[in-house]
């Protein structure tokens, strides 16, 4: 039983992070939110926005973020720009955020003596792995730096390792953590799931269905209710400086998330096949034999997820 805390959540009116905060307050945790609001938004919270303290900034602006005032035992940090478009579109701001808004939560931190502190990464490090499914050993890199795909990776990779360093001399505790594909109602729109959904519903039957790549494309997606039973296991069991996948290991072919929409909405629709976005990796899958050793098991189905987000909202 881990015990009650004060924690700062960086991008915590976001997706991911407000489903983390509200995580949080539910297990009784004294919580601040940071959020410039960009690409988060206060209505993820509405439901436990009178439980929270939410302080709107940029995480970029130092003088702001070093005037917070209150003391906290732990950071957790998810504050970046993500939408696969955003990373063709603005790649400077995108790194801008990763690394300078990143250095000014480190400093925070220190200046605060914040005991713990979780580092939200992404699948986007490994880039194209040489192994399928993907350990957290694999190698990372930046395969083309003209490339502004890269841009996200790259923020993500830079903020791992100086993070790391960082937190021997300064942390008692440092977990990075890589959610791969997490998917769900009110996610934003510049993901695949969310954008096929959006373009299903407003098409007829039979219309046409364009597509990036051959569709044989491959990904694991995570429902946030599964993504926050694996964070719930990192948050209370994870070990200092470990890096944790959390994801499926369930691969599913771009063409059958397609399919299953079809299925789902009752539209059949013809798939014309484009050219795959430069960067874009032909296959990603995590290995999750670390986390399932802390007794993580993902329940939700692809097919289940999508109903939750097509029925629900």
């Amino acid at each position: 039983m881990i015990k009650k805390q004060k924690i700062l959540i960086t991008g915590g009116s976001g997706f991911i992070g407000s489903a983390i905060t509200r995580y949080l307050v539910k297990k009784g945790h004294s919580v601040t939110v940071i959020d410039n609001n960009s690409r988060g938004n206060t209505r993820r919270l509405a439901d436990v926005i009178k439980k929270i303290r939410f302080i709107k900034t940029d995480i970029r602006n130092l003088k702001r973020i070093k005037s917070i005032q209150g003391s906290f035992d732990t950071i957790i940090h998810l504050a970046y720009v993500n939408g696969t478009k955003f990373f063709y579109q603005k790649p400077f701001e995108i790194l801008d955020i990763g690394v300078n808004g990143f250095l000014n939560i480190l400093e925070f931190s220190k200046k605060k003596k914040v005991k713990n502190f979780f580092l939200a990464s992404s699948s986007e490090v490994y880039q194209t792995p040489l192994k399928i499914p993907t350990d957290e050993k694999e190698m990372l890199k930046i395969p083309d730096i003209h490339n502004p795909r890269y841009s996200y990776g790259g923020g993500k990779i830079f903020s791992e390792l100086y993070g790391t360093h960082f937190s021997k001399k300064y942390f008692k505790k440092f977990i990075i953590f890589r959610p791969h594909n997490v998917y769900g109602s009110d996610m934003g729109n510049e993901h695949v799931i969310p954008e096929f959904i959006n373009r299903f519903k407003k098409i007829r039957n039979k219309s046409k269905f364009l597509i990036h790549g051959s569709g044989n494309e491959i990904r694991s997606f995570i429902h946030i209710d599964d993504f926050i039973n694996g964070f719930d296991k990192i948050f209370t069991k994870g070990k200092n400086r470990e890096i944790y996948n959390i994801g499926t290991d369930k691969k599913i072919k771009i063409i059958s998330l397609v399919k299953i929409l079809s299925k789902i909405l009752k539209k059949n629709v013809k798939v014309v096949k484009s050219k795959l976005l430069k960067g874009s990796p032909s296959i990603r899958c995590p290995n999750i034999n670390k986390i399932k050793k802390l007794g993580f098991k993902h329940k939700i189905s692809l097919e289940e997820g999508l109903k939750k987000i097509i029925f629900n909202d």
